[in-house]
């Protein structure tokens, strides 16, 4: 059974939103310090598995090919900075198809949980909007992080105060998550990281 399972919004965590939507590995930009933050939690024994809504397909506005491209683009570099990213799960349906795939609805992460055997009394969900941490709740993660670093942060804290849901933590963004995670929930590996272990810049 896979535990310590980090799962990983994608646009405003991983790499910049745009108002725009991300439509080709050219307009796909990582977010300052996420590829090394991903790297440590790897290093750390948290397999990493990103859950994402990509209505940009269902809208028209890429094709499938196109975003696999920004997939596989994304898990190369990520490799390359030394992290891993065990799997990706995309909806591509719009809001109004009310499909239970696309966050919050939790179908994405009990498909991970179904592939890889997830632990989920262990996991995590770090995201940047308030229907990330709603699927992480409805899903049973151990526990949620919601970051600043998307376009999303401000209306998203609004929409959880409304509903009675709070994260577990509001981070800077990734890398300041992936420090709370260390911190309060350590995987069983010898080598966990810490802040402290960040090479030097």
């Amino acid at each position: 059974m896979l535990k310590h399972v980090v799962f990983l919004d994608r646009d405003g965590v991983i790499n910049r939103d745009s108002t725009d939507y991300v439509k080709s590995w050219e307009e796909f930009d990582f977010l300052p310090g996420s590829i090394e933050a991903m790297a440590r939690l790897t290093r750390a024994g948290h397999p990493l598995i990103v859950i994402t809504n990509q209505s940009v397909i269902g809208r028209g506005m890429t094709r499938p090919e196109e975003l696999s491209r920004i997939f596989a683009g994304m898990r190369e570099a990520v490799e390359t900075g030394g992290g891993r990213i065990t799997d990706i799960f995309h909806c591509p349906h719009l809001p109004r198809d009310r499909c239970d795939c696309r966050k919050p609805g939790t179908a994405l992460v009990r498909r991970a949980v179904e592939t890889h055997h997830i632990d989920l009394s262990t996991a995590g969900f770090i995201g940047d909007s308030a229907r990330d941490i709603e699927c992480a709740r409805a899903a049973g993660c151990a526990y949620s992080v919601l970051v600043r670093s998307g376009l999303r942060f401000e209306a998203a804290r609004q929409q959880l105060a409304e509903r009675g849901i709070e994260p577990d933590r509001i981070a800077d963004d990734l890398s300041d998550a992936a420090d709370w995670v260390f911190r309060h929930h350590p995987s069983s590996n010898p080598e966990t990281d810490s802040p402290a272990s960040r090479p030097s810049s």
